[in-house]
């Protein structure tokens, strides 16, 4: 049982552990979530490489992190989930730059977007939360099979219970577009594509995890407007009257303790909330990981969907 939960921190997480000589590559890191845990981590002497959209914005997070830790061992690249050329870019790069990652935080993502495409013709939602990160841990994962720690860390979210991923129509072009909906699509597949990881990579060493931050009130829900927030807020406290928010160093905390804790050691395929492996739970709506995103059947039918979608294969 972790000595965890849903209050720890990112620094009460890490506390008493170094993390000198290893090599973290997150994504959606120049805000919110993402940001705070390479802000922790680097506090810890990793190695951190920071990815996102532009130059600019990976700069100005560089400058905040430097001005609190100016030890901080931080290095840049850039990576538009959005695009499957970027994406392929950023892996090309990485490959060169870089001789191993040691834990792979995939953190980007957006919410509740209106309906929108990626440069891929994909729908926005599905496109950028799991086809980017499927094609860049491909891209990467060379340096990950290199890397000491070898763990994936997949953000998800309780978006999950809100529907199961719809395999048959992904991109919604043959039924109405709800933003929510296809939210809840997309983090089930980042459930589904961690059990299709540990499937076929864990005789490798390497281990993937699932993980729902909490609520937090970052960026992330920049796409909605009064109507939807009060909508999401009704939902939420209808679910768990007691609700708060986290802090975002509450909320990364759930991300370092994946990619960081001891009793994980060769246990992926997981999905974790709280700082603790979640229970499988189809009732309950304010905890637990629902059955059908952690079916095998069902993650290699995405495996397999998002194959073909992407044009890209994993090497065996």
């Amino acid at each position: 049982m972790s000595a965890f939960g849903k209050t720890s921190t990112t620094d009460e997480v890490l506390e008493g552990k170094d993390l000198t000589g290893t090599r973290v590559f997150v994504t959606g890191a120049t805000s919110g979530l993402g940001k705070e845990t390479v802000r922790a981590m680097a506090a810890k002497g990793a190695e951190i490489i920071l990815a996102g959209r532009n130059q600019d914005t990976l700069d100005t997070a560089v400058q905040e992190i430097t001005s609190s830790h100016p030890d901080a061992k931080l290095d840049t690249i850039v990576c538009d989930l959005s695009s499957l050329e970027s994406v392929r870019a950023c892996g090309a790069e990485a490959r060169e730059r870089f001789e191993a990652i040691d834990i792979l935080i995939n953190n980007a993502g957006v919410m509740a977007t209106p309906k929108t495409h990626t440069k891929d013709g994909f729908e926005n939602q599905f496109g950028t939360n799991h086809l980017g990160h499927f094609v860049l841990t491909r891209e990467l994962m060379p340096l990950v099979e290199a890397g000491d720690d070898k763990r994936i860390v997949n953000l998800s979210s309780r978006g999950h219970h809100i529907a199961p991923v719809h395999l048959d129509d992904p991109n919604f072009e043959n039924r109405d577009y709800e933003p929510f909906l296809s939210y809840g699509h997309s983090k089930t597949a980042n459930v589904l594509f961690t059990v299709g990881l540990e499937q076929r990579f864990a005789d490798k060493g390497i281990h993937a995890y699932a993980v729902h931050p909490g609520g937090i009130n970052t960026n992330l829900g920049r796409h909605m407007d009064e109507k939807m927030q009060e909508g999401l807020m009704a939902n939420i406290m209808a679910s768990d009257p007691n609700f708060q928010w986290k802090t975002e160093a509450q909320g990364a905390a759930t991300s370092c303790w994946a990619a960081t804790a001891d009793e994980l050691e060769g246990k992926g395929g997981v999905y974790c909330e709280d700082c603790h492996v979640a229970e499988v739970d189809d009732e309950s709506r304010n905890s637990g990981v629902r059955s059908y995103a952690i079916d095998p059947d069902t993650a290699n039918r995405l495996w397999a969907l998002s194959e073909v979608m992407t044009g890209t294969q994993f090497s065996s």
